[in-house]
């Protein structure tokens, strides 16, 4: 009976739900795309028939072999495998597993690996920065060049065949195939693991290749120059901490390296040597394993907008309503910034929390698309001028080497060396218990309205992850008038 009556109320409420068959198409799966679709689904009062994603591997959250060894890449928090779970995505979505390798404005629709055609009423591109095979810069390091020598002529794009020890982590599925593939090859045999790029995400690469089982001996950590002061941690304890780490493990790190060459050898089709340049003399690596974490546009993304001339500017231009110069096509996420007409190129999607983008991305469809609403009134003048600033937080946790868990809570801003932000007359105080190199530190940054700005953890012992991320955003009065304890030194473990 109880069953019968759930069915009834369930048929009932989609029935009473107004339908909407717009064909709506999301290209690619990243935290923007599923927070989008996800607010579409659960309106409560719209039901939509025709929402397609399409993506490389199809819908996320799938259990994957491996996931016990830890994980490959920073966890960004948005979403977990019980979020998916509840969603259930595969029952609102048609899912096109495959690339989009163009787009046809004209007759609306999109154009998916080998051939098949998507067609849409309203088009999202939600396909993000994604990690891209290294392009050597061709350097004879015979000839002893620098990297002021090869920084001018370094080409854009690597077109040559891939080697099949090349890896280049995307998503979960990239890491399960990643994670057999050393399992078969790597951790019972000989042979070195190379790490290549400056993201946050070679520190937990490094971390799951140690718990796989792979000496530290024969891990090579080689990060390039970076692109602007701030480093990927920034904040020079835990820096420390895991410089200290990587050291007790025997992992080998070189610094300010551009990859040069590399070569198959004896065995076609796989890398056995790569060679980089420094500012000083180039070296030469023998490896059999090569992860890349050099972060752009998919070339082939890039050209499907192109060829569709969508204005594009180092990024996906859009407005601040997410539209691009097409009224059918919306983006969102890492792949866009805004039009030059803001005067704020420092600005983009990638400063703010994913998720939230998401959901400001279907409201805004969401205007376009409920006839329950009124239309819209013109705006006032010179108000779409000014770009939406969100609010939610941006969220990083991962394994360090070391085992240490790591966690970083922090407002959307645009990154700024923490040495800097400490000099600024008006930061707040922070509030620091532990240390970084015995696994016990945690910090908490309260702005001068004595609010939590930020939060980090990094301890030996697993985090409660959901609980310290509420912190964020509170008044300090809430938390027991935390400041006012501090100073009178109450306070000596925030852990605890």
């Amino acid at each position: 009976m109880g069953y019968a009556l759930n069915y009834i109320n369930r048929k009932l409420t989609l029935e009473s739900k107004v339908s909407i068959n717009t064909r709506i198409v999301v290209v690619g799966a990243a935290d923007v795309g599923i927070s989008f679709l996800e607010t579409l689904i659960f309106c409560p009062h719209l039901r939509f028939n025709n929402l397609t994603l399409i993506s490389i591997h199809g819908l996320p959250g799938k259990n994957l072999p491996g996931s016990k060894h830890g994980r490959f890449l920073i966890n960004s928090h948005c979403f977990n495998d019980q979020d998916y779970a509840q969603m259930s995505l595969c029952s609102w979505v048609n899912v096109v597993v495959g690339k989009m390798t163009g787009i046809n404005r004209a007759a609306k629709y999109v154009v998916v690996s080998k051939g098949k055609k998507v067609p849409y009423d309203h088009l999202v591109l939600c396909t993000g920065q994604q990690y891209q095979v290294p392009c050597p810069t061709g350097a004879d390091i015979s000839k002893l060049p620098t990297n002021r020598e090869v920084a001018r002529r370094r080409p854009q794009r690597y077109a040559g065949k891939v080697p099949s020890n090349l890896f280049v982590l995307r998503d979960d599925q990239d890491c399960s195939k990643a994670t057999r593939w050393l399992q078969e090859n790597i951790v019972s045999a000989e042979g070195n693991v190379i790490v290549y790029g400056n993201t946050i995400d070679i520190y937990t690469t490094v971390e799951t290749l140690l718990s796989l089982g792979i000496d530290g001996s024969r891990i090579h950590l080689v990060q390039p120059p970076l692109s602007s002061h701030v480093t990927c941690l920034n904040n020079s304890a835990i820096e420390s901490a895991v410089e200290e780490a990587l050291a007790q493990a025997g992992v080998s790190v070189y610094y300010e390296s551009i990859l040069a060459e590399w070569s198959e050898g004896d065995h076609p089709g796989r890398m056995t040597w790569a060679s980089f340049t420094t500012n000083t003399k180039p070296f030469k690596l023998h490896c059999s394993s090569f992860f890349s974490f050099a972060q752009t546009v998919d070339y082939e993304t890039f050209k499907a907008i192109n060829d569709a001339c969508l204005v594009y500017d180092g990024r996906l231009v859009i407005d601040t309503n997410f539209q691009t110069n097409d009224n059918s096509i919306r983006a969102a996420g890492p792949l866009t910034k805004f039009s030059n007409r803001y005067f704020a190129n420092e600005w983009t999607h990638s400063n703010f929390s994913s998720k939230e983008i998401g959901f400001h991305l279907a409201v805004s469809m969401l205007n376009l698309l409920d006839p329950t609403l009124e239309p819209l009134s013109e705006p006032q003048k010179d108000v779409d001028r000014l770009i939406p600033l969100y609010k939610g937080c941006k969220i990083k946790g991962g394994v360090l080497p070391g085992g240490y868990n790591y966690l970083h809570v922090s407002k959307p801003e645009i990154p700024m060396c923490l040495d800097i932000q400490l000099a600024q007359p008006n930061y707040g105080m922070e509030i620091i218990t532990g240390e970084a190199r015995h696994g016990n530190y945690f910090r908490l940054h309260v702005n001068e309205y004595s609010m939590v700005e930020s939060i980090t953890c990094f301890s030996k012992e697993p985090l409660p992850v959901s609980n310290y991320i509420c912190l964020y955003g509170q008044h300090e009065r809430l938390l027991n008038d935390l400041c006012s304890r501090w100073k009178e030194k109450l306070i000596t473990d925030l852990y605890r």
